[in-house]
C-alpha cells in the first residue's frame, strides 16, 4: 500500500477584468512603457472594480479550485489565507471567505502574513496541520487587493503591483511518490525597512497626519530589495534541493514568486537553468504578493506544463524580508 501524502488535489485563480496598462500609467504617472518593460518585465496588471473586495477575489480562486479538486466547500476543515491586504483588520479574510462560501461545517479559519512569500508559508501550515490528522481537506488561499495600497503617484512603486488571486485544494492520500516533498522557510533579519506599509497598525493609527503624509501606501527601497530577493530565493531553492538530494537539473519547472522578470533571470542564471524551466506570467499581472505563486501555478497546470511525475520547484520572497520555498512532485 502506498504512504500517504500531502498531494494537490485541485487548483484555481482569478483576475480582475480591468486591464492597466503601461501606457494608462504613463499619463499617470512620469514614466514610460520602456522605462517599465526595461526594469520589470511587466506590460499590464489587473486592478479589481469598484466595490471588488479582496476576499471577492479569494471566493472566485476557490471556487474554481473547488471544482477542479472535486469537492465541496463543506469538506473543507481548514481554510488558511495568504494576504496583507484582508478586507479588514478584524476579522480575517478567511472567515470572511468561509461565510461567503456558505461552510457552515465549523472549519478553522485564520490568515497568514508574510507577504509575498505569503502562499508558500500558508501551505506549508495547512500541509502540517493536515499531517497532525486531526484535518482531512484544507483550502489555501492567495488574495491581494494592492490598488487599495499603492501610492498613484510614486512611480517606483505603482508600476509594479495589481490585484489577483489563487487557491489550491490539499488532501492527504496514500499516493505513490507524490505529493509534498518538502518545504523551506526563513527571514532576513534586517530587511524589515525595505519593503513595508508605515501606516495603518499600532505603531503609526490612522490619523490626519498619516493620511496627509500618505503612510497608508506601500513603500520600498529597490534597489536593496532587488538584491536581497535574489540572495534569499536562490538560497531557497539550493537549500531545498540539497535538503531532498535533488540538483537543480533534475527541476521540470520552477515556479517563481512573479515580482520582476530581472529577478526571475538572474535566478535562472544562478541555478544554471534555461528560461523555458521557468514559468512566467509577470508581464500580463505585475507583482500580485501572495496571490502570484497560486496564481501561477494554476495557469501553469491548466496550459499543461505540468505532468504527472513531474517536478515543480516553488519559490519567493516577500517583504519582511521572508522567503520560502517547496517541492511537489506531480
Amino acid at each position: 500500500m502506498a504512504s500517504s501524502s500531502t498531494v494537490i488535489l485541485g487548483t484555481g485563480s482569478y483576475a480582475p477584468e480591468r486591464v492597466l496598462t503601461n501606457a494608462e500609467l504613463a499619463k499617470m504617472v512620469d514614466t514610460t512603457e520602456e522605462w517599465i518593460v526595461s526594469r520589470s518585465g511587466i506590460k499590464e496588471r489587473r486592478i479589481a472594480a469598484p466595490g471588488e473586495a479582496a476576499s471577492d477575489l479569494g471566493v472566485k480562486a476557490a471556487e474554481r479550485a473547488l471544482a477542479d479538486a472535486g469537492v465541496t466547500a463543506a469538506e473543507i476543515d481548514l481554510l488558511v489565507v495568504a494576504t496583507f491586504t484582508a478586507d479588514r483588520p478584524m476579522p480575517s479574510a478567511a472567515c470572511i471567505i468561509q461565510h461567503k462560501l456558505g461552510m457552515r461545517n465549523a472549519a478553522a479559519c485564520f490568515d497568514v502574513n508574510a507577504a509575498c512569500s505569503g502562499f508558500i508559508y500558508a501551505l506549508d501550515t495547512a500541509c502540517a496541520m493536515l499531517a497532525s490528522g486531526r484535518y482531512q481537506r484544507a483550502l489555501v488561499v492567495g488574495l491581494e487587493k494592492i490598488s487599495s495600497v499603492i501610492d498613484w503617484q510614486d512611480r517606483t512603486t505603482c508600476v509594479l503591483f495589481g490585484d489577483g488571486a489563487g487557491a489550491v485544494v490539499i488532501g492527504v492520500e496514500a499516493a505513490a511518490g507524490r505529493g509534498l516533498i518538502g518545504t523551506k522557510l526563513g527571514t532576513i533579519h534586517d530587511g524589515v525597512d525595505l519593503l513595508y506599509i508605515p501606516g495603518g497598525g499600532s505603531d503609526q493609527p490612522a490619523s490626519p497626519a498619516s493620511l496627509a503624509g500618505r503612510s497608508h501606501f506601500i513603500k520600498m527601497k529597490g534597489r536593496e530589495v532587488y538584491k536581497a530577493a535574489v540572495r534569499a530565493m536562490d538560497e531557497a531553492a539550493r537549500d531545498i534541493l540539497e535538503q531532498h538530494g535533488f540538483t537543480a537539473d533534475q527541476i521540470d519547472l520552477v515556479i517563481p514568486h512573479q515580482a520582476n522578470l530581472r529577478i526571475i533571470e538572474s535566478i535562472a542564471t544562478y541555478l544554471e537553468l534555461p528560461m523555458d524551466r521557468f514559468f512566467v506570467n509577470v508581464d500580463r499581472y505585475g507583482n500580485t504578493s501572495a496571490a502570484s505563486i497560486p496564481l501561477a501555478l494554476d495557469e501553469a497546470r491548466k496550459a499543461g506544463r505540468i505532468k504527472p511525475g513531474d517536478l515543480t520547484l516553488l519559490i519567493a520572497f516577500g517583504a519582511g524580508l521572508t522567503y520560502g520555498s517547496a517541492l511537489i512532485r506531480w
